[in-house]
């Protein structure tokens, strides 16, 4: 294939970044799901809220599922969670009904009691649900995220984040993938282009699905850097599929002049491309924009349908309420500042951090939000 260009622009290109490193300890990555919805207390399933450190979602779902003897993927999770960083998650465990009430607490308790001896994590809470847990039961992740070494003084670099974060708060934050999606050199990209176009097999379906998934978002990481080149960003286009945030319903922008107050307002934002053989495509304008990244995607509509790659979409940015910020003491480090934020599922905290350090990261564990 050509090759591959993984440079992303800064949105906050005007405004100096604070430099610095991320550590890839559990202390300076700090990662909490925002529940989609609270157990109800009642049901087949147990949900089990607990915290964990170097293990990742799937290795601790083979070892709830080894140690508590339940079948291979019986046990449930909302999002993927790095072991580089120190999680807090839910995990749903199949308990099946008991006779009375207090049979169904004291099995509880026991479950419970089991994890806690045998595996290393901390337990926060346990409640029953009616369903297990799949991918997507989350709104969201609560990050903390603490940069060290900064590259000027700490009062400088508190200056400087702030007028950053005023503006991404403003204007939203470019919802690009994470660099880490694509591998060293983008060698997901390029195999997931391989998979497409029958090019290459792969017999575990998780990898190539995720595959897959790295060349469309290679291909929207594109579609929004061409469009912020544009001058796009901050306007609707003709024909652009629009998202409300606040129910996620979705429609064609007829109108921009008239549909622009609601962007401006964070009401409503348009959607990039996840492309695919039954993609909701945008149309005029906005279409023409889609048409140039797909000419580039040396695959063809046919190539989407044999691989089963249906497409969809995505907020072409993420509005951020806040970005807390809070100078912190660090061992071996002069100055520290950890910034803690809220991301939708699917959103990467190295998008908003690259911003802010004007540094761009190439393979940093530990940040993603969970992948679509």
């Amino acid at each position: 294939m050509t090759s591959i260009d993984l440079s992303l622009p800064y949105l906050t290109a005007a405004l100096p970044g604070i430099g610095g490193q991320l550590r890839a300890t559990t202390d300076f990555f700090i990662v909490e799901e925002v529940p989609l919805y609270e157990p109800s207390g009642e049901g087949q399933h147990l949900y089990v809220n607990l915290t964990k450190s170097g293990l990742t979602t799937k290795d601790l779902q083979v070892k709830l599922e080894r140690l508590l003897q339940v079948a291979r993927n019986g046990v449930g999770f909302a999002g993927l969670k790095d072991k580089y960083a120190r999680t807090t998650q839910t995990m749903s465990i199949p308990v099946g009904h008991a006779p009375t009430a207090e049979a169904a607490a004291e099995l509880d308790r026991s479950i419970v009691a089991r994890i806690e001896a045998e595996l290393p994590v901390t337990v926060h809470w346990a409640k029953r649900h009616g369903n297990k847990l799949k991918p997507g039961h989350l709104l969201g992740n609560r990050f903390q995220i603490t940069v060290t070494d900064l590259a000027v003084p700490l009062v400088e670099a508190q200056h400087r984040a702030e007028a950053i974060a005023q503006m991404l708060c403003a204007r939203g934050v470019p919802n690009f993938f994470g660099a880490q999606r694509f591998g060293i050199d983008g060698a997901n990209v390029e195999k997931g282009l391989a998979l497409v176009r029958q090019q290459r097999r792969e017999r575990n379906p998780w990898l190539r699905k995720f595959l897959i998934s790295a060349y469309q978002s290679y291909l929207t990481n594109r579609y929004l850097t061409i469009r912020m080149e544009m001058g796009k960003f901050d306007q609707l286009m003709l024909g652009d599929v629009a998202k409300k945030h606040e129910t996620g319903g979705m429609f064609d922008v007829e109108d921009p002049a008239a549909e622009q107050p609601r962007y401006d307002a964070h009401e409503i934002s348009f959607t990039a491309p996840l492309f695919g053989a039954k993609l909701w495509a945008a149309k005029a304008d906005a279409g023409a924009l889609e048409a140039g990244v797909q000419a580039q995607a040396e695959v063809t509509p046919d190539d989407w349908r044999k691989a089963k790659v249906d497409g969809t979409r995505r907020f072409g940015r993420i509005l951020l309420p806040e970005i807390l910020m809070e100078a912190k003491a660090v061992p071996e480090a002069a100055d520290a500042l950890a910034f803690t934020f809220v991301l939708p599922k699917g959103s990467f905290a190295t998008v908003v951090l690259r911003e802010l350090m004007k540094v761009d990261f190439a393979d940093v564990a530990g940040l993603d939000s969970d992948a679509e």
